[in-house]
């Protein structure tokens, strides 16, 4: 059961930051087991039973990262991550490409989330074309996101829309190449106590309507085709 994360949780992100190294992770590797990956592990697992009993019917996974880097992807970096994450999310071959919940800390602080890592352009075309057959329920969910001052749209824009938007509430959506939903906090207290665990539950509970309505997108048709 998730209790919470500890001092030793954050001096260990810290010290593999400056010590992103082999040896120093092997004398250190029983606090990132007890202290980090086994702490987020719980807490992941905690999360998804929580979501998947809200939406049973959705087939749920949860996913909780480990610190090794791909070898392949090192890019002059060390091999070790200085930060962990869990997501829940629908099993797919390429994850990259479907929408993902998600927690993350790090040694600067802790995000929480809803969004796409990288998405198809189809699956951006279908969104554009579901909000022109019916704008006012992306407008709904788009004025109780402005309305709330948990999260945060981020966007990765396309250098020109690729149509005209509705409204101006819905413009960020069809400059959107990709896109998240998102909290950004520091190493708040609540992260060494079962609090964070309610409080994210409350978050995924205010994300999940958004979920909702991007996980269909893959089944409606492909606006590209005649």
């Amino acid at each position: 059961m998730f209790t919470g994360f500890t001092d030793e949780t954050v001096d260990f992100m810290w010290g593999i930051r400056f010590n992103n190294e082999r040896s120093w992770f092997e004398a250190h590797k029983d606090i990132y087991l007890t202290q980090f990956y086994q702490p987020m592990k719980e807490l992941g697992a905690e999360m998804y039973d929580f979501i998947r009993e809200k939406r049973p019917d959705y087939g749920l996974i949860s996913k909780t990262t480990r610190i090794y880097r791909d070898a392949r992807r090192l890019h002059g970096r060390g091999p070790y991550k200085d930060s962990l994450w869990f997501s829940v999310e629908q099993p797919s071959e390429q994850w990259t490409a479907h929408p993902t919940l998600w927690f993350e800390l790090s040694p600067d602080g802790w995000t929480c989330g809803m969004g796409y890592y990288m998405p198809k352009p189809v699956t951006m075309a279908k969104l554009r074309a579901r909000i022109d057959r019916d704008p006012g329920t992306m407008e709904a969910l788009t004025r109780k996101l402005n309305g709330q001052q948990e999260f945060l749209l981020e966007t990765e824009d396309y250098r020109r829309p690729r149509s005209a938007a509705p409204s101006p509430l819905l413009k960020p959506w069809y400059k959107a190449k990709s896109f998240s939903i998102y909290h950004q906090d520091k190493l708040t207290e609540e992260l060494f106590s079962r609090e964070i665990a309610d409080h994210l539950k409350r978050d995924f509970e205010l994300l999940l309507p958004y979920y909702d309505y991007f996980v269909t997108l893959d089944g409606d048709p492909d606006p590209r085709e005649p």
